[in-house]
């Protein structure tokens, strides 16, 4: 039998420990991987610029949603929404898309530290080659000295053949997210925030420097913000719009989780512009560190997925001091990866705390050892199970792979939904008196945030998900 909803009890030390945490949450592999990917291959500015926009028309409202839920809640996601919705004499079983946002939470977590796995073993591979560089007395030499492009891009396909390296890297992954997670708020995830996040944008603006100075910015620049109208189709417009919803983490209840953790204060609208702003300098700064060195050495920007993987490895490697921002440039994505996956592991996480009544060491160990359980399977699936279809039998994934198919449903369907029950709960159900008293917001900025998630965050959002469901609504 279900427990009562509880209070989760824990708390942020300050507004800044939450803002750390919450960008921490946002900014992940979907700013440092996926937007440049997306941005290649979708032509570059037009892509860029209307991204930037749906994250201030559509992801900002949500994300001041999501926290407001939290912050009025005061417990996990599921639990913080029927106190809400009581308030707010709505039905409880609104309570669903908190279910929702923690189930899907949990699922991306699961093949979320096989790709982490993947940042792991890289950031070891040139760590190590740093070190021969140095112990040859080369410290500023190119990465992996003395291999060809196909051996440097043979080496994804090695590992992805390899399952008891996979295996390792995964565990390795998902064992630091859960030993942070099962600390506590603050002994855990507050402390991982407080230290990771100055060391990424360090990292991050030191990587940019370097790419301005050894690549070509002036083609990156060009690339990124000289916009190409006759680009932006349907179907780059849905890719960015899908995209500000997948980097902010939307839809997974983790801004809902980590609400409940701010005990006291108000100014709840700058705060989430904050997290939006940070989550847009992240992705156009990632853009910046990536492209300059993939034209000043003549590679595709349109590589697609393996841009980081197989094309940056081998770009670095003809580069001055390649060896030592190669191997600082998978740090970086490391710690962005960390910082998403403690939010993911929390979300379930706290649902176990409030809703179960279980020990936060406890509920942590079942989720993140439930979810290092799927992954497993989801890294299998490039090796052994690699014939394995999940959802063959609809035709949106028989051609997908079981990693491919947690990612496309959670991304399609789940993420989607979430967040448009999310705009619905907020929009027309949330008590008016309760909202503008939790959020802080005058006159003039409620009326605006209100219109938008009332209004153009359904539609927008309700888009994606009959899009993603089926594809060919999106004229070519």
């Amino acid at each position: 039998m279900v427990a009562t909803t509880t209070s989760t009890s824990e708390g942020w030390s300050s507004r800044w420990a939450f803002i750390l945490a919450a960008i921490g949450a946002a900014v992940g592999l979907g700013n440092i991987w996926r937007f440049p990917t997306l941005a290649g291959e979708s032509g570059g500015g037009a892509f860029v610029i209307f991204y930037i926009g749906c994250v201030f028309l559509i992801g900002l409202p949500l994300i001041l949603s999501e926290i407001f839920i939290g912050r009025a809640g005061q417990t996990d996601a599921v639990g913080s929404i029927k106190r809400v919705a009581a308030q707010s004499n709505a039905s409880t079983n609104w309570s669903i898309f908190g279910a929702i946002g923690a189930t899907a939470a949990f699922l991306i977590l699961s093949f979320y530290s096989v790709v982490a796995g993947w940042v792991l073993y890289y950031a070891g591979v040139m760590g190590g080659d740093l070190l021969q560089a140095i112990g040859a007395g080369e410290p500023f030499r190119g990465a992996l000295e003395g291999e060809n492009q196909a051996q440097v891009q043979q080496r994804l396909t090695d590992m992805f053949a390899n399952p008891g390296l996979l295996l390792a890297m995964h565990l390795a992954f998902m064992g630091a997210t859960l030993f942070i997670v099962a600390r506590g708020v603050h002994a855990g995830i507050e402390k991982a925030a407080v230290y990771l996040m100055p060391m990424f944008f360090a990292l991050l603006i030191g990587l940019v420097f370097y790419g301005a100075i050894e690549g070509d910015m002036g083609d990156a620049f060009t690339f990124l913000f000289t916009p190409d109208w006759s680009k932006l189709t349907p179907q780059v417009m849905n890719a960015a719009l899908g995209q500000a919803l997948f980097s902010l983490s939307l839809g997974v209840a983790g801004l809902i989780t980590y609400g409940s953790y701010i005990k006291e204060g108000s100014g709840l609208g700058s705060t989430s512009a904050l997290i939006a702003f940070a989550d847009i300098g992240v992705a156009l700064l990632a853009g910046l560190m990536i492209f300059p060195i993939v034209f000043a050495v003549g590679l595709d920007p349109a590589a697609g997925p393996t841009l980081v993987f197989q094309t940056l490895p081998f770009a670095f490697q003809t580069m001055p001091a390649g060896a030592l921002f190669g191997f600082l440039f998978f740090v970086l994505i490391l710690v962005a990866a960390v910082t998403s996956s403690i939010s993911l592991l929390e979300v379930p996480t706290a649902w176990g705390i409030g809703e179960r009544g279980w020990s936060r060491a406890k509920s942590a160990t079942i989720f993140g050892g439930g979810a290092f359980v799927i992954g497993i399977l989801c890294l299998l699936g490039y090796n052994v199970l690699s014939e394995v279809r999940p959802l063959g039998f609809w035709s949106l994934f028989e051609n997908t792979d079981i990693l491919d198919t947690i990612d496309g449903f959670t991304g399609k369907v789940m993420l989607p939904l979430g967040a448009l029950l999310t705009s619905l709960f907020v929009g027309w159900k949330a008590d008016r008196t309760l909202v503008r008293s939790v959020t802080g917001l005058g006159p003039l900025a409620f009326g605006v945030w209100r219109f938008l998630i009332a209004w153009l965050c359904p539609i927008a959002v309700a888009g994606i998900l009959m899009t993603g469901l089926f594809p060919g609504l999106l004229p070519d």
